[in-house]
């Protein structure tokens, strides 16, 4: 029986839903954020930890001041910056978006479903999200941009879960993507934003080879956000662990979520060891630079835009 119960997390108000395989625990207060995805048969917990205590310094702050922990959700932009047409031209974008910063409405729906919802600072939108189980092993999350204007919005969402990784493990995913672009490179080992490299055997910037497939040793020195090019063909992104036998599979409609994401922290941002796959809406992580290029989502006026999530573990 699927249950979401009442819990608490440190100091924050917590609600925690499991099956026999997952439990998610979300704090709606921190972003909507989910602190917790693990799975029940063999205690493995995927996300990520900072070590920080739990919380934020509240809109408009860094991503970086706050606890850097778990799954928060970015949008409608990624990188700081400012709306790129009217009737919002010009109007600020804080890094990592809107939402992750500020407290979520939410509500149970009869144990089965919880449901959060914030609306937007500087513009004017509506972003839902419901939890639900759809079998055993599978969380899905629903979710809406409602835009409550007469005027066409352009956004960024990506998913923004920081996982526990180890040497090894394996990421997954569709076999037609052969190049990615990168956003960030630390140390410019991959390059500038910009730069295209050969998937999954990439070359640094001293000519070694760099298999992206493979988790990197917490070398201290290495990381990178990259965005493979071009729209997906299919919707599905994963990680796997050879040692154990245990994975995570993101799956998602490529006709709405068409950019796919990889943010590989080997110990060269912050001294943190996390990776994050990350199916978007649009890509390179600037909201002007997508528009620009026409890979950004849009929802009409008065219009919805929704799609949804499902993670698959075994």
């Amino acid at each position: 029986m699927i249950q979401w119960r009442k819990t608490q997390v440190e100091r924050w108000d917590a609600w925690t839903g499991e099956t026999n395989l997952i439990a998610v625990t979300v704090v709606p207060e921190l972003g909507g954020k989910a602190v917790s995805l693990r799975n029940r048969k063999t205690g493995r917990e995927w996300l990520w930890h900072s070590g920080k205590l739990l919380g934020n310094r509240g809109y408009g702050t860094s991503f970086g001041d706050g606890d850097e922990s778990g799954w928060d959700e970015m949008f409608p932009a990624i990188n700081a910056g400012v709306y790129p047409h009217e009737p919002w031209q010009g109007r600020p974008i804080p890094d990592h978006g809107e939402v992750w910063s500020r407290p979520w409405e939410h509500r149970v729906t009869d144990s089965e479903a919880l449901s959060c919802c914030i609306n937007g600072e500087q513009f004017p939108y509506v972003l839902e999200k419901t939890y639900t189980f759809p079998a055993e092993g599978t969380l899905r999350i629903d979710y809406a941009v409602t835009n409550r204007s007469e005027s066409p919005f352009s956004f960024l969402w990506a998913a923004h879960p920081l996982l526990q990784v180890r040497e090894g493990m394996k990421l997954h995913v569709p076999a037609d993507l052969t190049e990615i672009e990168v956003s960030y490179s630390a140390e410019e080992r991959l390059g500038i934003f910009g730069d295209k490299h050969a998937w999954p055997l990439a070359h640094g910037a001293a000519g070694e080879p760099i298999d992206l497939r493979t988790v990197e040793p917490n070398a201290g020195q290495f990381a990178e956000k990259y965005y493979f090019s071009g729209r997906l063909s299919a919707g599905f992104a994963g990680i796997s662990d050879p040692a154990t036998g245990e994975a995570l599979t993101f799956r998602f409609p490529a006709d709405r979520v068409p950019y796919l994401a990889v943010w590989a922290n080997y110990g060269g941002f912050g001294g943190n060891y996390q990776l994050a796959l990350e199916p978007a809406t649009g890509r390179m992580d600037e909201l002007a630079h997508a528009v620009r290029q026409g890979e950004a989502a849009t929802v009409p006026a008065r219009g919805v835009y929704r799609w949804h999530l499902d993670v698959n573990m075994l």
